[in-house]
């Protein structure tokens, strides 16, 4: 959606998103919010803070609410105003990132630091995913081999992990991309979330994977290559030479 006339064009060619965090900021440190209170805190025009409220608004991050009245009711309709929704208060708590990272600091600590430390977190990281996992085997096993990769990101996307799979580039396997890491923050400094959470891809599909990217490595994407069965692999040799074969007698 285009917004003629409402903000400067480099406003809308960069830092859109920046701006709309700092909106969304300010309705979480100051509580509900007119236009005209945000505008003055975030140095915007109200019809800049309108564009951005619409946005959040759209992606469940805000809502408009009537505004609580306390005394006497001045004559008019109550100024409109915008409180952040469960959803967008959940996208500023860091605190729990912080708690786990604490958490798993002092489970490598208290296993005697150094390689048995990192052994202690990777036990842990393994038998989290192990877990987590369960819900998705149901779904990845009832899927037949060559749709298996698919139930699994559904899977994951039920979880928010935003999982599609898609054909590798290479076009001898398959990709699962994950767009959303709900744990990329802690698995920064420790790795072995990730590693684990590729162990279980492997489980799970039944065939060696390969994490090509991780959000928490700074990648905008986790991507794992999944390759294709040995038998896959074989018949789709097969329909090849023979496409080719076929080429060769009936030249076009």
């Amino acid at each position: 959606m285009k917004y003629v006339g409402e903000a400067p064009q480099e406003e809308l060619a960069t830092g859109e998103r920046s701006t709309r965090n700092r909106v969304a900021r300010s309705i979480l440190d100051h509580g509900p919010s007119t236009v005209s209170d945000l505008a003055k805190r975030v140095g915007l025009t109200q019809a800049a803070v309108r564009r951005h409220l619409d946005t959040l608004v759209s992606d469940d991050v805000v809502e408009p609410r009537e505004q609580r009245v306390y005394g006497a009711r001045t004559r008019g309709r109550p100024a409109k105003v915008f409180v952040l929704t469960d959803c967008g208060r959940d996208a500023f708590d860091q605190s729990y990132d912080a708690l786990a990272a604490d958490a798993l600091h002092w489970i490598a600590q208290a296993a005697g630091g150094g390689e048995q430390g990192e052994a202690a977190v990777t036990a842990f990281a393994r038998a989290r995913f192990a877990t987590q996992a369960e819900s998705y085997r149901e779904a990845v096993e009832a899927a037949p081999p060559e749709a298996r990769t698919e139930a699994l990101a559904k899977a994951l996307s039920a979880d928010g992990y935003a999982a599609m799979a898609r054909i590798a580039p290479n076009g001898q396997g398959e990709q699962l991309c994950q767009h959303h890491c709900p744990v990329a923050h802690v698995a920064e400094k420790f790795p072995q979330l990730c590693e684990a959470e590729t162990e279980i891809f492997s489980s799970l599909l039944g065939t060696h994977v390969q994490r090509l990217a991780t959000i928490a490595h700074g990648d905008g994407v986790c991507t794992t290559y999944i390759p294709h069965s040995s038998t896959k692999h074989s018949t789709a040799q097969t329909t090849h030479s023979a496409s080719a074969s076929t080429a060769g007698r009936n030249p076009a």
